[in-house]
């Protein structure tokens, strides 16, 4: 590829990049995360254990699907690095790469996580009442990581060249299917029997099953930005080193992050299925703040990515810069309409259990004045993932999750015996203290000198 070639996310106005890179990233987010809505829309009408059921299975899925994750950010910020540069031999080996990579993890993951299912059950607290629908829902899923994990590979390498409309065309489908399929499976209908709790997990296998083998064949054909081939699947130590590297503290990242959510659930099981049920409520809730957060932190790892490539470091800082103020102001803003919400969304998914309602209500409430800094943390935590820097991410995730969030949920519950409203505030304390620790770490400046010292990017080895 000639180095002339214009590329719009190194040049231009920086608001348009990251607006036109942000929004289908945040809208495909939104979509995935309507799986567990979907899921829970149907469960509620089998009762707050079914709920519970799956709230219990969420964290667990989640610290699984985080492990792989890493190597996922990998292949974003190494294409998006070779994308800057004009380099798109190195693209497509990289990319090649990152589908085998995944690949093997994901067969390891899914073959661990089926086998341990009961035994992590157990550990996390699933009372009688909702053990064995527990059990269940996740040996199913796990069934479906190696789809999943292909897929989400997939929507990385493309959203790391810019490519972020593809992903969101074929969310938009398997969503859809995934409406229709869920009563479908939990109920049953003619010939197919109604599996109740686990059958929300067999259509979600299904469309995941659909979406990685389109994502595939798209790469292979390679007519949208990236041509991945089976000669370029091995075992290279030089790309191995550049994915542990970058992957490694972003796996860790993650998985910290899942691993809290998974601690904080062992707290909130204590208090009984009721605030289960409030809690998992809330996370959904949570999680549409969320998946927007990291819609944004993933176009600024891909924008900053491309301009570092580009050796345009200015331009990478001044979009980090801009992505925060947006972040900030934007998610304070979500945080205040869904403060003024709070009770009929509840209610909309646990429409017949009013302490359920009332709960989570606060709990949503709690949160929801923290909204901003959570945003903030995300985009610095994109920023500094963007310039291959994800050990600061790593590090600012453990200190709001680890150091603050976890210990303080068991203070204020427990030793100041403040009960589940305790864990309801643990969450807003620990967002404002990370994303204003982030924050003032991107102000430092330290990121950009170790960009300047790395330029090995430039270079593909194969």
């Amino acid at each position: 590829m000639s180095s002339t070639t214009k590329n719009k996310f190194t040049e231009g106005k920086i608001f348009s990049s990251l607006l036109s890179l942000a929004l289908p990233i945040i809208f495909a987010n939104i979509l995935q995360s309507a799986y567990q809505l979907i899921d829970t829309f149907w469960l509620g009408r089998l009762g707050a254990d079914a709920v519970a059921a799956v709230s219990l299975s969420f964290p667990l899925l989640f610290l699984v699907l985080s492990i792989g994750s890493g190597l996922t950010l990998a292949g974003t910020v190494m294409v998006a690095r070779y994308k800057g540069a004009n380099n798109q031999k190195a693209v497509d080996f990289s990319s090649s790469q990152s589908v085998f990579l995944i690949l093997l993890t994901s067969i390891f993951l899914a073959i661990i996580s089926y086998f341990a299912s009961g035994p992590l059950m157990r550990i996390i607290g699933a009372g009688p009442d909702i053990i064995e629908d527990s059990v269940t829902y996740f040996k199913v899923s796990s069934l479906g990581f190696v789809f999943l994990f292909l897929f989400f590979i997939f929507q990385s390498l493309m959203r790391g060249i810019g490519n972020v409309m593809l992903p969101v065309y074929i969310v938009l489908f398997t969503v859809i299917l995934n409406a229709g399929l869920d009563p479908l499976f939990i109920y049953g209908y003619g010939p197919i029997p109604g599996y109740g709790v686990a059958g929300a997990a067999v259509s979600s296998v299904v469309t995941q099953a659909i979406a990685a083998t389109i994502g595939l064949i798209i790469m292979f054909r390679g007519k949208h930005g990236i041509k991945i081939s089976l000669a370029s699947m091995y075992f290279n130590m030089e790309n191995l080193r550049r994915t542990f590297t970058i992957g490694f503290p972003a796996s860790i990242e993650q998985s910290t992050r899942a691993l809290g959510m998974t601690f904080m659930m062992v707290i909130v099981t204590s208090f009984g299925s009721d605030i289960v049920a409030a809690y998992g409520i809330g996370a959904r809730m949570l999680s549409f703040i969320v998946v927007p957060a990291l819609g944004l932190g993933i176009a600024t790892t891909s924008l900053v990515g491309q301009n570092i490539g580009a050796l345009k470091i200015k331009r990478a800082e001044k979009v980090a810069n801009l992505s925060a103020k947006v972040a900030f102001f934007g998610f304070t803003g979500m945080g205040l309409i869904m403060f003024l919400v709070a009770e009929p969304l509840t209610a909309f998914f646990i429409p017949d259990d009013p302490q359920v309602i009332q709960d989570g209500a606060l709990f949503i409430k709690i949160m929801s004045i923290s909204f901003g800094f959570m945003g903030l943390q995300q985009v610095m935590n994109g920023t500094f993932n963007g310039a291959g820097f994800t050990k600061a991410s790593m590090f600012i995730s453990i200190l709001g999750l680890w150091v603050v969030r976890f210990p303080l949920a068991y203070i204020l519950s427990y030793t100041l015996a403040m009960g589940p409203v305790g864990i309801w505030w643990a969450f807003p304390i620990s967002n404002i203290i990370a994303g204003t620790v982030a924050f003032i770490y991107f102000k430092t400046g330290y990121w950009k000198k170790r960009v300047i010292r790395d330029r090995s990017f430039l270079t593909a080895h194969e």
